[in-house]
């Protein structure tokens, strides 16, 4: 794959809206309606609440601290309205008692304020995290589910990133994206409704400065929408470049690539860098120049508002309100750009989310599936054409059957197609033509689970999981003991080695198996594969990093273990199928010969000449 192909996802932002998209990620609320709907109510509880202070704020200056004369006019509405409801009740305080009652309610407003705005943010938060929960659990369970051609075709590090970086997008957009957006639009509108109640000429006013915001917004937006997809497609080559890297940091200092890595890191690196300054650039223009923006604003207020104070037209308690909800006005208006960015990134993510979820997987279990309780063992390879990449095949025509209990080898060239046999009998892939059958059935009506439970395999290049020693060779299956999983590891010479490391069957297995030499992970490996019981045994090279005395237990282990098991062994040592049952020749994804080690050397074929140059080999070696 190449690089541009590589990062095509992550350069892709797609729409910025997408309706279906947004109802589907809507869906994900339904399990968390409760918190859902406690969220929309204290949204519109705090857009009350910060609506009150400035109200109050007008009243205290109309009423009490600087009153209009008598038959003047110049009290703002609320104020009126306040004024109204002292002298129906037949109260009328002094002006300090005024005071003071307005500050308390200033004051009780802010705390309730500040309370409610904290379970607001607790609230969607936690709302937040239930639904990253349950996209992850999605994810990773559909990610089980497909093919081993899908991931043969995607790198490792995308397909991380959809279940973290693109999971953590959704979060964003449903704890500061779509609830905040709501919020803000309902603060604004309460806000233009009360401008327009105190007064509708200095509203007006206030709002002139609108246009000017938006346009400057829709500017940065188109940049920041731009040096975005530059960021995030250089933060990708970054994490991919060290992912490869450190994986292969062996062969780099082996072969002394340190610096020639360092370089090209640094080139890297260094347009992330670019990106980020470019990014920067335009946030450093923006938010000035939205300052500057609403400091017009507010100088707008309090030229034309203060002239329509001095005119007896305006109160000056209405006058500091307008001031007050001016701020509160314009600063959503300049965080859209940032909104923006929320959406744009959570349906970029969707989409990429989305298409992951609605991959089906050819390989599944058949309506009604094929479930014995007793497996016998045969296997059959009948016609069996297949390639990984249409045009390129692999295996032609190739048949062959293995009784119950009976020990067939698998040699060949590298490339012969030695381990897609071992791939199609265990349906990670499906055949092209002709069918492959396990106790007469066709592996594609067998219940997926039932037949890979059945079959067990040791591969070349051993897999452990970081935990422990025994839950390796169990990989969680409780209902295997501990007494059968030291037995499997008696049976295959491992206990010795794992009773030597601290902890024994408890000793701490780190990722990949780190600490462990090849061969320990390999007797580790058959422990597995033994402890389940499969009436299936594969071995893919499963001896080829052992040494000679290692490998010598191994084979005394296997002619007891094997009796009585269908076994496939693929092989490139010969030394290791010279017992085998039946020796098949796989050359250029042709079955050539059959027969056994005595049989075949008579042919003086293929097989000979493998046999031969393995001779030569080992004598030169």
């Amino acid at each position: 794959m190449s690089a541009g192909e590589s990062f095509q996802e992550e350069e892709a932002l797609g729409k910025t809206y997408d309706a279906r998209l947004m109802a589907r990620l809507l869906g994900y609320l339904r399990p968390v309606r409760g918190m859902a709907l406690l969220a929309v109510v204290l949204i519109l509880v705090s857009s009350l609440l910060q609506l009150t202070g400035p109200l109050v704020t007008a009243v205290a200056l109309d009423l009490f601290i600087q009153p209009p004369e008598a038959g003047s006019g110049a009290r703002s509405p609320v104020s009126d309205r306040v004024a109204e409801w002292l002298e129906t009740g037949g109260l009328d305080p002094d002006p300090a008692t005024g005071i003071a009652v307005a500050a308390a309610i200033f004051l009780a407003s802010l705390f309730l304020t500040f309370g409610v705005l904290y379970w607001q943010s607790y609230v969607m938060q936690l709302m937040g995290q239930h639904i990253m929960s349950d996209l992850r659990r999605e994810i990773f369970a559909r990610l089980q589910r497909l093919p081993l051609g899908y991931f043969d075709r995607r790198p490792v590090g995308r397909l991380v990133t959809r279940v973290t970086t693109d999971v953590d997008a959704l979060n964003e957009l449903f704890t500061a994206g779509i609830v905040s957006i709501f919020g803000d639009v309902m603060l604004l509108a309460g806000i233009v409704g009360v401008l327009f109640w105190l007064d509708v000429r200095l509203a007006l006013a206030t709002f002139a400065i609108v246009p000017l915001l938006l346009a400057l917004t829709f500017w940065f937006r188109v940049r920041a929408r731009r040096s975005y997809r530059e960021v995030r497609v250089r933060i990708a080559r970054i994490n991919a470049f060290l992912q490869e890297h450190i994986t292969g940091m062996t062969v780099l200092q082996l072969f002394g690539g340190e610096r020639r890595a360092y370089e090209e890191f640094s080139e890297i690196n260094d347009d992330h860098r670019v990106a980020n300054i470019r990014a920067i650039y335009y946030y450093a223009v923006y938010y000035p120049s939205v300052e500057l923006i609403t400091a017009l604003g507010t100088g707008l207020i309090l030229w034309y508002g203060g002239g329509r104070v001095l005119a007896g037209a305006l109160s000056i308690g209405a006058l500091v309100a307008f001031l007050q909800y001016a701020q509160r006005f314009y600063q959503p208006l300049s965080d859209l750009s940032e909104k923006y960015n929320i959406l744009q990134a959570a349906m970029a993510s969707s989409e990429r989310i989305f298409r992951l979820l609605d991959t089906e997987s050819p390989i599944v279990s058949p309506p009604r599936p094929h479930r014995p309780e007793r497996v016998s063992g045969a296997v059959e390879f009948d016609g069996v054409h297949f390639a990984y990449l249409p045009g390129r095949p692999v295996l032609r025509d190739v048949s062959f059957r293995m009784e119950p209990g009976e020990t067939v080898a698998v040699v060949g060239h590298t490339g012969a197609g030695k381990s897609t046999l071992a791939n199609l009998l265990l349906r990670f892939y499906d055949v092209d033509e002709g069918g492959v059958r396990v106790d007469g059935v066709d592996v594609r009506g067998w219940d997926l689970e039932a037949l890979r439970n059945s079959v067990a395999m040791v591969l070349q290049d051993v897999f452990l999981f970081s935990g422990t020693v025994a839950g390796n060779i169990r990989l969680g299956n409780q209902a295997i003991s501990d007494e059968a999983v030291r037995e499997a590891a008696r049976e295959v010479r491992a206990l010795e080695f794992i009773e030597r490391l601290p902890g024994g069957f408890e000793a701490v297995v780190r990722e990949r198996g780190a600490g462990l030499s090849v061969g320990q992970k390999q007797l580790l490996s058959f422990a597995r594969a033994l402890a389940f019981d499969p009436r299936i045994l594969i071995l893919d090279e499963a001896t080829s990093s052992i040494d000679t005395e290692t490998e010598q237990l191994i084979q005394q282990a296997l002619d007891r273990l094997l009796a009585g098991r269908t076994s496939l062994v693929i092989a490139h040592r010969l030394s290791t199928v010279q017992k085998a049952d039946k020796i098949l020749v796989l050359h250029k994804g042709e079955l050539r010969e059959e027969g056994t080690h005595q049989e075949l050397l008579a042919q003086r074929g293929i097989y000979h000449r493998l046999v031969q140059l393995q001779y030569r080999k080992a004598v030169v070696g």
